[in-house]
């Protein structure tokens, strides 16, 4: 016997609008039953779990213990420059010269997650 994930809990200080910043991250949708003012919200994730956002009063204390890795399906700097647009800020550049390493940006609430290169970039750089 085995567990299954059933979501990723990010806590929060405004559910429903961090859900809306990674909807557009993903290009997925919230649950249909989540509502501006809500303080559980998810964005739904194609055969995975869901982004489970649960608003709770206390801030964010040090770095994330866990975190979301991205893989885009354009390139890692022209979805950096996306997020960015959305949102996200920029946090620390782990670029390495030969095209590899990767990107670390924070939502809106300052929650690390990283961006990765794409896989057509990883399968021209080896």
């Amino acid at each position: 016997m085995v567990s299954v994930v059933q979501n990723v809990a990010i806590d929060c200080a405004d559910a429903y609008e961090l859900a809306r910043f990674w909807s557009a991250v993903t290009g997925n949708p919230l649950d249909p039953e989540d509502a501006p003012g809500a303080h559980e919200t998810q964005v739904l994730l194609p055969g995975g779990p869901a982004l489970y956002f649960n608003q709770v009063p206390e801030g964010r204390t040090g770095k994330n213990r866990i975190h979301l890795c991205l893989r885009p399906e354009t390139s890692r700097d022209q979805e950096v420059d996306r997020l960015l647009g959305l949102g996200a800020a920029f946090h620390s550049d782990h670029r390495q010269p030969d095209g590899s390493g990767w990107v670390v940006l924070t939502d809106p609430e300052g929650n690390e997650f990283c961006v990765l290169r794409s896989a057509a970039e990883r399968a021209a750089t080896g």
